[in-house]
């Protein structure tokens, strides 16, 4: 085959490249040109869908004004109504609370105007009643009184003549305390009514010789359990004390405010106060027979209020004599402990005891553990055995059980039944 000439190549592709190029700006002119009949034909179609929504929403806004004013319109309609009942329905009302009000009004005048007249008429009755039972009581309670009072003078008539006694008894009372063994008396009768009320009869003793063999016996001691072999107890010894003279003086002192006499009084009141608690240490404290202290009774708190006044008394008293000095209250509380205390002994004691019944009672109840378990093993035998029985009573059965059984009257003629109140004899 013969090929063309390179000349005619170039002119094939230099046509075919011009017929490209024209066809190619042709075709970019139609484009532009559709595009813009396309915009134009977009905005004309976008402009009167705009002027549509503009018109669809001027007729929606006429539309809802119109709804609005027809509602407004409906609504002022039922306030209208709904004001002219609300009158009409008041307005009854109101007549007929009126009418109501104005037939209670009546009816209460008409109650009212009946209350009153019947009031009135009781009024009157119970005036006159009144009357009538006024003077009666009066007078007899004119005569009541009358008689009061001349009772009441015929008491102050004994009443002064008791008045007399009392004062007889104040002087006879007077004399007495100036003895002074009968001021003893009142202590140990006071010391005594405050033992008795704390203490039982077996804790404290009257007139006890504390101090073996020196034949001194103090007014009361409080019995204490001793620790000897012999179970001889030991003693608290108190004493009751009641310097009523010294005592006087420094009062009388005090009011005649002479600070002389009361510096005399005070001193010769402490003095006689170391000199007592001496006198109980030496008489009635033996170690280990009594306590180690004792106590001295002051019957009167105010004598007892006035020896706690002198400075460092109760402390010299206490650590060079071994006493200690109580008044009616200070005592009361030591005798309250000392009763505690007793009861506190008396627990352990029981305690004691206690634990000793248990200990036996451990003892036993070992001894009945074994019995137990003696017991046990014998119920655990009888059980073997009546498993056994019942075994063997099982194959007895499944031996006799092709045997035909007899008619129970013949059974019975065979084989008499057992009475049980003879069944243990068998």
């Amino acid at each position: 085959m013969r090929r063309p000439a390179p000349d005619r190549h170039a002119e094939l592709l230099a046509t075919l490249a011009d017929g490209t190029e024209r066809s190619e700006r042709a075709l970019r002119q139609e484009v532009a040109d559709s595009a813009r009949s396309t915009r134009q034909e977009l905005g004309q179609n976008f402009a009167s869908f705009q002027a549509a929504l503009v018109q669809q929403g001027a007729e929606a806004t006429r539309t809802q004004n119109a709804q609005i004013d027809a509602f407004a319109q409906q609504l002022t309609l039922m306030q209208k109504t709904l004001a002219d009942t609300l009158n009409t329905q008041l307005q009854g009302l109101s007549e007929s609370n009126a009418r109501r009000l104005a037939e209670v009004r009546t009816t209460m005048e008409t109650q009212l105007a009946q209350l009153q007249q019947t009031n009135t008429a009781k009024l009157d009755e119970m005036r006159k009643t009144v009357d009538e039972k006024l003077q009666s009581t009066l007078e007899a309670r004119l005569g009541e009184s009358f008689k009061q009072v001349a009772d009441r003078l015929d008491q102050v008539h004994k009443g002064l003549g008791e008045m007399q006694t009392l004062a007889i008894g104040v002087g006879s009372l007077q004399r007495v305390l100036t003895n002074v063994k009968t001021r003893g008396v009142f202590g140990e009768v006071q010391l005594e009514a405050l033992l008795e009320q704390v203490l039982t009869t077996e804790q404290y003793a009257k007139q006890v010789e504390t101090k073996p063999r020196s034949g001194q016996r103090v007014d009361f001691a409080v019995r204490f359990p001793g620790r000897s072999a012999d179970g001889a107890p030991v003693w608290l010894p108190i004493d009751a004390k009641f310097p009523r003279d010294d005592y006087e003086r420094l009062i009388d002192a005090h009011e005649r405010a002479d600070v002389l006499a009361v510096e005399v009084a005070g001193k010769a009141l402490e003095a006689r106060i170391r000199s007592e608690a001496k006198s109980i240490a030496d008489n009635y404290l033996a170690a280990p027979h009594t306590t180690d202290f004792a106590i001295l009774f002051l019957p009167v708190e105010s004598l007892y209020a006035e020896v706690l006044r002198r400075p460092g008394l109760m402390d010299a008293v206490q650590r060079q004599h071994r006493v200690t000095l109580a008044g009616p209250t200070t005592l009361l509380a030591m005798l309250n402990s000392l009763h505690m205390g007793f009861r506190t002994l008396a627990l352990e004691q029981q305690a004691s005891e206690v634990w000793k019944v248990l200990g036996a009672v451990k003892t036993e109840f070992n001894r009945f553990g074994e019995w137990v378990e003696r017991i046990k093993e014998q119920v655990a035998k009888a059980s073997d055995t009546i498993d056994k029985a019942d075994t063997r009573q099982r194959q007895m059965r499944r031996a006799l059980k092709g045997v035909e059984a007899l008619p129970e009257l013949q059974a019975q003629a065979l084989l008499p039944a057992v009475d049980p109140e003879d069944d243990g004899a068998l």
